[in-house]
């Protein structure tokens, strides 16, 4: 599986677009995206030439909120307050160009507040996933319905839970009513500014700060699933830095749990 997240994608980024297209010759059997495809309002053009080698190739989607509204000037500063305030503001990007090009235009499989059953690698993989919780848009009682009607209608080998930002509220009930076997997500950047070794000094959600990038192991309700917390491709063009925490994108592989 390959997983992309946190691209942040703004006009004259080649590197990176050149970048994820090569990522296709990595042949991968399900690509697991998991939000903020886009950095700038005028960037939809460049993601669809940039994730046009993974069409036919079966997809998964969450959006982030950068899916929604574009970047703003800010004190990035504020991301270390504990309780920094949250302003409200109309959606600017255009959502459904967004959706056309991810679902129409490639054929990936929108997991909004949503589930389905897809098959790759030869496997039949039921997936489920929630809006962003970082803007309150996750809807996990309509994510947990929808589970349970393609639950109804087929079989499955295994069961994988996508979220952008790992809220806990989300976390929990991925694993102890949804039964995922593994979750995915991004957001975090991996903290995006570390310290030595990429220990990170924020989450910018309830994550714990061990767990903001990679692999890890979260428990709720008497199970415990694979969390992968991506560190991303991209940062906002306000704030285009990272230190001790490279980009990445993650190929992964699920391997039987006996």
């Amino acid at each position: 599986m390959l997983q992309l997240a946190d691209f942040h994608l703004a006009p004259g980024q080649r590197k990176k677009r050149r970048f994820v297209q090569s990522l296709a010759g990595l042949e991968p059997d399900l690509v697991i995206a998991t939000g903020d495809n886009l950095g700038h309002r005028d960037a939809i053009p460049d993601l669809a030439e940039m994730l046009e080698p993974f069409r036919g190739v079966p997809a998964l989607s969450v959006f982030g909120s950068n899916d929604y509204f574009g970047p703003v000037l800010k004190n990035p500063l504020t991301y270390l307050l504990p309780n920094r305030p949250h302003t409200r503001r109309e959606r600017d990007l255009d959502e459904l160009a967004l959706r056309m090009t991810l679902f129409d235009g490639l054929g990936w499989i929108d997991l909004t507040n949503s589930a389905a059953i897809v098959e790759a690698g030869g496997l039949r993989i039921r997936a489920i996933g929630v809006d962003d919780p970082h803007i309150e848009a996750d809807r996990l009682g309509q994510a947990l319905a929808s589970l349970e009607e393609v639950s109804a209608h087929g079989e499955w080998d295994v069961t994988l839970g996508l979220v952008h930002a790992p809220y806990r509220r989300i976390l929990d009930p991925f694993v102890a009513e949804a039964g995922v076997d593994a979750i995915f997500s991004g957001h975090t950047h991996g903290g995006q500014v570390c310290l030595p070794g990429g220990r990170a000094l924020v989450a910018n959600c309830d994550l714990p700060l061990d767990q903001v990038g990679g692999l890890s192991s979260w428990e709720a309700g008497g199970r415990a699933a694979p969390l992968h917390v991506s560190r991303g491709l991209g940062t906002s063009i306000y704030a285009p830095v990272r230190l001790f925490c490279p980009p990445e994108a993650n190929l992964l592989r699920l391997l039987p749990a006996e």
